[in-house]
């Protein structure tokens, strides 16, 4: 269970990152600035604690628990 739910983290983390860099300018010398919309957008989210999220907002971690439960039930915990 401890690999499959590594490899979860892995994949969420990895996915997060894609889309970190797509929002973001990479310049010339090889480093990455986050446009200021994002980095308001995402400071906010990360210093709100979830009950006080917008309702989309919290769909979306909402999304991601879903497949921590997916998992889950695959791997027959729970039942």
């Amino acid at each position: 269970m401890r690999e499959e739910l590594a490899s979860l983290c892995h994949e969420q983390w990895s996915g997060w990152m894609k889309y970190l860099f797509e929002k973001s300018k990479k310049n010339d010398d090889g480093t990455v600035t986050i446009p200021l919309w994002a980095v308001n957008r995402w400071e906010h989210q990360m210093n709100t604690h979830y009950e006080y999220l917008s309702e989309l907002e919290q769909e979306s971690d909402k999304s991601e628990a879903d497949r921590f439960i997916t998992l889950l039930r695959d791997l027959g915990v729970g039942e």
